[in-house]
């Protein structure tokens, strides 16, 4: 209605408009069009303005579940929109990823991702669907965890040093069990594997909470889970932690041997990160805005104390210094897969 009422007084003047000079005319018309054009919502003020989903790509419990539901839950309050986590676990985390990867991107569905679906099964397993490096916008890194091994409290050993030796000298079968094919879970067994026991049997499961159950239960005889998972069971005394995984002891456990002091594999170095990613194509302003208020979140005193008691190095990056990171890790984890000859399952 603005519009054909503006065309109809441009009609009424039509005559006059010949005798009037032509910068008068022109005036005229571009007051027409600026009245035609509808009043578009500006990025950093309107976002966000619906609920924002973060999918998480394993079950719940497991590192990413708790990181998710952890700064989301700020987030949510930051942003003054409701965050609603979802888990949608199944290949090695690449079934969530690539939801993301393939959604809309106007910052309303994120993921909230760790290394197997960003470094690894991408270019370890057929058929995952999405290239990280293309298709996923790197928004902000959440913290970076060893792994923590853990056995059953019924084994019968207590220390990594008796544990190593159990796995040279026994002729019982291994198990170990894992949260996905290609986690680091799985490639840190399989490089044990490698070099102390070439007879262990690798138990893949959907998520750190079932792999954990199983150990807890004496159902398999280790798993490399991410430290956070792990400390509440250790601290309840349902399973016992043997070393970590980094390749210098974790501050939050600085009793706790690394695997390479135990055994002499001394590039023994397996981490897990997690990291927030929408999908590629995300409107700058909204990429920035999600990582200041991420980065905000992850480096206020309750929520960093709490990352760092679970083990993780907290650190807030910029999306250019995050998305080296990620590129550092695809190289690292295509270089570990090649030395121990690991195949996907």
């Amino acid at each position: 209605m603005r519009l054909l009422s503006a065309v109809r007084g441009l009609q009424r003047v039509g005559g006059a408009a010949h005798c009037q000079p032509r910068r008068g005319l022109a005036a005229l018309m571009l007051g027409v069009l600026l009245l035609a054009l509808p009043i578009l919502p500006a990025w950093p003020d309107s976002y966000p303005s619906r609920p924002i989903h973060l999918i998480v790509n394993f079950a719940p419990g497991g590192t990413g579940d708790i990181v998710a539901r952890l700064v989301g839950a700020k987030l949510q309050s930051n942003l003054g929109q409701s965050v609603i986590v979802e888990n949608r676990p199944g290949a090695g985390g690449t079934l969530g990823a690539r939801d993301v990867a393939n959604a809309t991107p106007d910052g309303y569905t994120l993921t909230v991702a760790q290394t197997p679906e960003i470094a690894i099964n991408p270019f370890f397993m057929k058929g995952a669907g999405y290239d990280p490096r293309k298709d996923l916008q790197p928004l902000a890194l959440a913290g970076v965890v060893p792994l923590a091994l853990v056995v059953p409290t019924s084994a019968p050993y207590s220390t990594m040093a008796e544990f190593v030796k159990f796995m040279r000298t026994t002729d019982q079968a291994i198990t170990f069990a894992s949260a996905g094919v290609g986690t680091p879970g799985h490639l840190a067994g399989e490089y044990l594997k490698l070099r102390l026991n070439n007879k262990m049997t690798h138990v893949p499961y959907k998520g750190a909470a079932p792999a954990l159950n199983d150990v807890v239960g004496g159902q398999v005889d280790f798993y490399f889970p991410g430290f956070p998972a792990a400390v509440p069971l250790t601290q309840g005394g349902k399973v016992k932690l043997l070393a970590v995984s980094s390749a210098k002891r974790a501050p939050a456990a600085p009793d706790i041997p690394t695997v390479a002091e135990a055994t002499g594999i001394t590039n023994f170095d397996f981490t897990l990160w997690v990291g927030f990613f929408g999908p590629h194509g995300l409107p700058p302003d909204v990429a920035e805005k999600l990582n200041t208020e991420i980065n905000k979140i992850i480096m206020e005193p309750d929520i960093k104390s709490r990352l760092e008691n679970d083990g993780a190095q907290v650190s807030a990056l910029s999306i250019p210094q995050f998305s080296s990171f990620v590129q550092r890790e695809i190289d690292k984890y295509k270089d570990i897969i090649k030395a121990a000859d690991i195949k996907s399952e």
